[in-house]
């Protein structure tokens, strides 16, 4: 009993001081200026669509189990479709890839990666590890090249191309976006839920 009558005001005392000590925190946090956030870039704001297509790119490529990379809807024999010829799970992949690099490196000046010849990417990746890689690679060109932007200079030809350094870094952008779907499809034609749509 004696011993309560100790420990019950020192805990009465301890929680006190523990909520004293959050009050004057919490006060002093709020009175502190809050730092502003800084104003969006076109440079910005393109590495932003960059980065959401580059996760839903990456994500579907990761989804796919290696031995149905070689996969296309020509092996489905699906009476009626004629999907003779289409690129396989693997070459989308790399297809992406490749077309990043063609379209990203007029804005950053860099060279094409070794073996890199055509928009089905090189014919040496072999890998699902390989493959991704070269994928995450070609996207840090993008934000390589998102990064080159500005107001002065996005309706600039960059190079020998035609086209404005706002078109390409857009275009790459939009391109990925269109062979999203088409990998999600491949997905779904496997029985495997693309990861944006998993818990929905």
């Amino acid at each position: 009993m004696q011993q309560l009558r100790i420990i019950l005001p020192l805990a009465v005392l301890i929680v006190s001081v523990a909520t004293f000590r959050q009050a004057t925190t919490s006060a002093a946090s709020a009175s502190a200026p809050q730092a502003q956030p800084s104003a969006p870039t076109i440079a910005s704001a393109l590495d932003h669509e960059i980065s959401g297509v580059e996760k839903q790119i990456v994500d579907v490529a990761e989804a796919m189990p290696e031995d149905k990379y070689n996969f296309s809807p020509e092996t489905l024999n699906i009476p009626g479709a004629d999907y003779k010829g289409v690129r396989t799970f693997a070459v989308q992949v790399k297809h992406v890839a490749a077309s990043n690099y063609f379209i990203w490196s007029p804005l950053t000046g860099d060279k094409l990666p070794e073996g890199l010849k055509d928009g089905d990417g090189p014919e040496n990746l072999k890998t699902k590890a390989d493959t991704i890689k070269f994928l995450k690679d070609s996207f840090a060109l993008g934000h390589k090249a998102a990064a080159t932007l500005t107001t002065e200079n996005m309706l600039q030809n960059p190079g020998n191309s035609k086209s404005t350094r706002l078109h390409l870094a857009t275009f790459g952008v939009a391109h990925a976006f269109d062979h999203y779907g088409q990998m999600v499809e491949y997905l779904r034609m496997n029985g495997i839920v693309p990861p944006a749509s998993r818990g929905k």
